[in-house]
This record gives structure tokens, C-alpha cells and sequence, in this order.
């Protein structure tokens, strides 16, 4: 007797329950005799509050499901392997395989086990960035203590870079420029443009790494102190910092070497013509190597190591995992914008001179406008910055739960019970004699 979920009858032993050697008792000799075809198993499971159960039918050879003249036993409609209960394996009001509350039955799958931020099978694109924001809330001072340190360093490297080129950003409103001037004033603005979009990657770099751990223990509902989490990090930061100065220059030159020849020469034909192809370069780079920072910090390898696992990850994914990471960047960037607005206003009625010094950008290089405008993108990165570390984090662990069933040992470690083999959701089993799915690490 098979001991699946709707297959033994409420009452009586399953297969290694019987006193003698998994059979089940004798019956006694003044027993009923009872005939050798007996119908199949009732499917028991316990209906919803208020649902009526459906009426249980009769195995082949009773009533008016018996076979009709003509007709072979085990033919009846209802199933294509002998019995009237339907499902292409016999299972009457079952999934796939017969068992009760599958789909199709009274109550549908049961919801898989949420011990923290995420439900542990594979996620949705809601549960994703719902986890993220939910690792932001639940453990906020531990988060927005770390953002906040690397968000300061990065304004700081903004700021250097708005007054280093001030000079070179000041459009003249008295006299037109050559057109030499203008291609000078067209790559100065590219170069103020890349180094503002690569401070904010090192920094976003930085605080992936530095939260991945908060995030997988958000997953399992656990709490995070500041100085618990500086003591789990401090043994992996000299690696943690070597992958990020690997992704740094990986992705800087994937973006300047395609329009460092426009620069040099002062061609600016050469120039617009490389920054399409930088883009590309980027983004791919990118996006195959968006999982590293978590993959060095949770499975506690080396750079290589990380480099590896984020590309293997990625791979079959790409489109999926660069479409969540641009979707996020647009909510960021969005949610970036309504913060320093309001600052950049502020600035401008602070900021000393007249109506043509804000025209020409004079106005924007003074210490009041910058000082006010940090403030601003300040607040801005130190929210934004984990909101996407959240994402690549659990999108990091949604990869290892579709391909590796990690979702059984985030259940193991969470102290979750019975949760294994999911039709529905595409998990694994355990494999035999108890070892748990690869980790990849």
C-alpha cells in the first residue's frame, strides 16, 4: 500500500506501521468475509468552512457505474485508467498525482511556508519587490545606518566632481560658441554625466554586499542588529571590496572604452557613435554580474568564485533578471526625483545672482546651491540605495530556489516543518538518505 496522501483509509495502519513487519493485523476468524473486489479508497482530505464535499462514487462493478454489455472492466468514463474518479492518474478531486488538495480540489495548493519577507518557492515580480521593501521596513536602522554612511562618501565624490568641472559646465548667454566650444561643452557634460552614474554604482555596489546578509535573514524571520551584522561582514570585507573594484572597472570600461576614441580625438561624430554601443556593453555586463555581490556574501567564496555563480545564475535568465533590475532603477530613479526636487527648488531661491546666472548654470556652481542639492540627493541615495539591494538580493535567491531548491534549506534553517516536494511550484525533493539540494557554493 502506497503511503501518499490520500491513499491510506483514515483509521487503518500505512506501509511500516503494522505490527508484523509493515502488514497490517489479521482479522479475527469470526470476521466478515468480505469479497476480494472491493472498491477503490475513499480520497479523504477535510473541506473548507461551508463546502459541501462531493459525493463519493462507486468503484467499477457497483451500480450504475457496473460495466454495460459489450464494454470491458475498467473502461467506465471518468478516467482513462479503470475508475469512474477522473485525473489522468485516478486521483478523483486531487492534482496531478491523486493527492488531495491539489488542483482541482476542495481548497487548492497549500500557500507555501513564509517564515519572513518571502514565501520560500519561486517568486512573482509583486513578491519580489514587496520583499524588498519589507526587508527596508522591518529592519530599517540596520539598513538605512549602513545606506546612509556609503550614500554620504558617494555625495561627497558628487560633489568633488561638480566643483572640479565647474568652469567647463557654464553655458555663456552673451556671445555664441564655437563649435569647437560646444563639442568641449558636449564631452565635459558626458564625462560629468558617466562620473555622477558610476560614483552612484560603486556606492550601490558597496551596499549589496554590505546588506545581502540583512536581506537573507529578513527571509527567515530573523532580526538583525547594527553590530551583529559589522561583525558577520568585517571577516569578508577585503573580498568584498576586491569584487567591487572588479565590477567597477568591468563596468567602466564596458561603458568608456567604446567612446574613449571620440574623446581623444575631439570628434564628436566618433562620440554620439560609441555611446549606443557602451550602453549595450553595460548593460550586459551588468546584468550577468548583478549577482555577485550576494553570492560573495552569502555563500562566503571567493571573487572568482562569485563572478562564476553570478554568470551561471544569470545564464537563461537574462532577460527576466534585467528587466526586474531596470523596472527597479525606474522605480528608484522615479522615487529619487520626487525627494531632490523639492531641493533643487530650494536651491535655486537660496543660491546668490540673477535669473541669466541660473540660465547659464553660474548659479548651480555656488556652494549654497551644491550644499542644498547634496542634502537632497543625500536622502534620495539613502533610500533608494537598499531598495535595490533588497531586489538583487531576493532575485539572487529566487534563482537558487528555481534551480537548486534552496527554498528546502531556507526552510530547514527558518525551523520550518514538512516542507518539501511542491507540484505546483517546481521545487525538488530532498535527494535520498536525507541530503538536502546542492547549494552551488
Amino acid at each position: 500500500m502506497n503511503d501518499s496522501p490520500g491513499w491510506a483509509t483514515p483509521g487503518s495502519p500505512s506501509d511500516g506501521e503494522g505490527s508484523d513487519g509493515g502488514r497490517p493485523p489479521a482479522q479475527p476468524a469470526d470476521a466478515p468475509k468480505w469479497s476480494a473486489s472491493q472498491p477503490p479508497p475513499g480520497q479523504w482530505s477535510s473541506p473548507a468552512a461551508g463546502q459541501t464535499p462531493p459525493p463519493q462514487q462507486q468503484g467499477p462493478g457497483w451500480g450504475p457505474n457496473a460495466p454495460q454489455p459489450g464494454q470491458q472492466p475498467g473502461s467506465q468514463p471518468g478516467g482513462p485508467y479503470g475508475g469512474p474518479y477522473g485525473g489522468p492518474y485516478g486521483g478523483p478531486y486531487g492534482g496531478p498525482y491523486g493527492h488531495p488538495g491539489g488542483a482541482g480540489g476542495w481548497g487548492g495548493p497549500p500557500p507555501a511556508a513564509k517564515p519572513g519577507v518571502i514565501p520560500l518557492r519561486p517568486l512573482g515580480l509583486g513578491e519580489i519587490l514587496d520583499g524588498a521593501v519589507s526587508s527596508l521596513r522591518g529592519h530599517w536602522k540596520t539598513v538605512l545606518s549602513v545606506s546612509l554612511v556609503v550614500a554620504v562618501l558617494v555625495q561627497l565624490g558628487l560633489l568633488g566632481v561638480q566643483r572640479l568641472m565647474r568652469d567647463s559646465l557654464v553655458v555663456s548667454t552673451e556671445q555664441p560658441r564655437t563649435p569647437g566650444e560646444l563639442a568641449t561643452l558636449m564631452d565635459d557634460t558626458m564625462v560629468a554625466a558617466y562620473a555622477n552614474y558610476y560614483l552612484q554604482l560603486l556606492g550601490l555596489l558597496l551596499v549589496t554586499g554590505l546588506l545581502a546578509g540583512v536581506v537573507s535573514r529578513a527571509v527567515l524571520g530573523q532580526s538583525s542588529t547594527v553590530a551583529a551584522h559589522l561583525r558577520s561582514v568585517r571577516p569578508l570585507a577585503p573580498r568584498m571590496l576586491g569584487l567591487t573594484a572588479v565590477l567597477f572597472l568591468g563596468a567602466l570600461a564596458a561603458g568608456f572604452l567604446p567612446v574613449l576614441p571620440g574623446l581623444l580625438t575631439g570628434n564628436a561624430f566618433l562620440t554620439i557613435l560609441g555611446v549606443p554601443v557602451g550602453l549595450v556593453l553595460l548593460a550586459w555586463f551588468f546584468v550577468t554580474f548583478v549577482l555577485a555581490p550576494p553570492a560573495l556574501m552569502m555563500e562566503r567564496g571567493k571573487v572568482t568564485d562569485a563572478l562564476r555563480r553570478s554568470a551561471k545564475l544569470v545564464k537563461g535568465s537574462w532577460w527576466r533578471i534585467g528587466g526586474i533590475s531596470a523596472l527597479t532603477w525606474a522605480i528608484t530613479w522615479l522615487t529619487s526625483m520626487i525627494i531632490a526636487v523639492p531641493f533643487a527648488a530650494i536651491a535655486m531661491f537660496v543660491s546668490p545672482g540673477s535669473f541669466s546666472d541660473i540660465l547659464d548654470g553660474t548659479a548651480a556652481q555656488s556652494w549654497s546651491f551644491l550644499l542644498v542639492t547634496a542634502i537632497g540627493g543625500l536622502i534620495a541615495l539613502t533610500v533608494t540605495m537598499p531598495m535595490q539591494t533588497g531586489v538583487t538580493s531576493l532575485l539572487y535567491i529566487d534563482q537558487r530556489i528555481r534551480r537548486e531548491a534552496l527554498d528546502l534549506e531556507l526552510a530547514r534553517a527558518a525551523g520550518v516543518p514538512d516542507h518539501g516536494y511542491n507540484v505546483d511550484h517546481g521545487t525538488v525533493p530532498p535527494r535520498p538518505g536525507g541530503a538536502g539540494p546542492a547549494s552551488g557554493g
